[in-house]
C-alpha cells in the first residue's frame, strides 16, 4: 500500500538502536506491517550464502542495490529489519557487493536521519574508506553528500583522511584524483577558513603538480574556489598566506610547467586574485 508507506516514511521518527537480542526477539525485530512480511523475509534471505550457490552467484550484490529502496519503503522506524543485513552486506568477501554499498550509502543516510547514520552507517562509513579502490571510489563521488549530514564535529573528524585519497592502489588511476578534487571543491563550503587553510590547501597544491593535465585542471579551480572562499570570509592572513605561497612553488618555480600553472590559476579566478597579484 503506497499511502501506507508514504505514511510511514514522512511521519516517523529516529528510533534508538538496541544493542542484543534473544532468539525469540530476533526474530520480532523483523517484523513490521508495511510490506507482507513474506516478501520482506524473502528479501532478507538474500544474504543466506546457501542462496549464493544454488539460486545466484550475484544475489548478495542484487541485495545491496535493493537495500536503499527498501529502507525507503519501510521506513526509518523499521530500519532494525535491515540493519543487520546491511551489516552483513557491507562485510562480504566480494568487493562488488561493497562497491554496491558504498555507492549508495549517502542515500541510506538521508533516508535514516542523523542519529542513524551516526549510529549505523559511519562505522560502514569508515570501513570503506579503508577498503580497495574500487570500493573507495564510491564513499569519494559523494564525499560532500555524506558529510554535510553529519554534525560539525563529526565532520571534522575526516579531515585528517582526506589526505589518505592521494594514496591510490594504482598510481596511473588518475581519474581518482580527479574526483577528489571535484569534491574538494564541494567540500569548502563545510568547513571553516581555518580548516581550508589548514587541511585542504595541502592537498590542493599536490593535486596542482599532478602528472595528469586533467587533474590539474580540476586543482586550478579547486585552488581558485579555495581563494575566493578565503576571501569572502575576510580570512585576509590566510588568503595572503595562499597566495605567497602560490607565487613561490609556482610563479618563480625554475621550471615552465610551474610558471604556467600560476597563470592558469590566476586566469581562472582573476578577479579575486588580481588584487594579490
Amino acid at each position: 500500500n503506497m499511502d501506507s508507506a508514504l505514511h510511514y516514511i514522512h511521519n516517523d521518527s529516529d528510533l534508538s538502536t538496541n544493542s542484543s537480542f534473544s532468539p525469540e526477539e530476533e526474530r520480532k525485530s523483523k517484523v513490521q506491517d508495511v510490506v507482507p512480511q513474506a516478501l520482506l523475509d524473502q528479501y532478507l534471505s538474500m544474504t543466506d550464502p546457501s542462496r549464493a550457490q544454488t539460486v545466484d552467484t550475484e544475489i548478495a550484490k542484487h541485495c545491496a542495490y535493493s537495500l536503499p529502496g527498501v529502507a525507503l519503503t519501510l521506513g526509518r522506524q523499521n530500519w532494525h529489519c535491515l540493519k543487520d543485513t546491511y551489516e552483513t552486506l557491507a562485510s562480504d568477501m566480494q568487493w562488488k557487493v561493497r562497491r554496491t554499498l558504498a555507492f549508495s550509502i549517502h542515500e541510506l543516510a538521508v533516508i535514516l536521519g542523523d542519529q542513524l547514520t551516526a549510529g549505523d552507517l559511519v562505522p560502514v562509513f569508515n570501513g570503506f574508506l579503508k577498503d580497495l579502490d574500487e570500493v573507495r571510489i564510491g564513499v569519494l563521488k559523494h564525499l560532500h553528500d555524506f558529510l554535510k549530514l553529519l554534525h560539525l564535529d563529526k565532520r571534522r573528524e575526516y579531515l585528517y583522511q582526506l589526505q589518505e585519497f592521494l594514496v591510490t592502489d594504482n598510481s596511473r588511476n588518475w581519474r581518482f584524483r580527479a574526483e577528489l578534487a571535484e569534491q574538494l571543491i564541494l567540500l569548502l563550503d563545510l568547513y571553516s577558513a581555518r580548516d581550508i587553510y589548514d587541511y585542504l590547501r595541502p592537498i590542493a597544491f599536490s593535486l596542482c603538480a599532478d602528472k595528469v593535465s586533467s587533474v590539474r585542471w580540476i586543482s586550478y579551480k579547486l585552488v581558485s574556489e579555495m581563494v575566493k572562499k578565503l576571501y569572502v570570509a575576510s580570512a585576509s592572513t590566510f588568503v595572503v598566506d595562499l597566495m605567497d605561497e602560490l607565487v613561490e612553488k609556482f610563479c618563480r618555480c625554475h621550471k615552465w610547467s610551474g610558471r604556467q600553472t600560476f597563470v592558469f590559476i590566476c586566469q581562472v579566478k582573476r578577479h579575486f586574485i588580481q588584487p594579490f597579484c
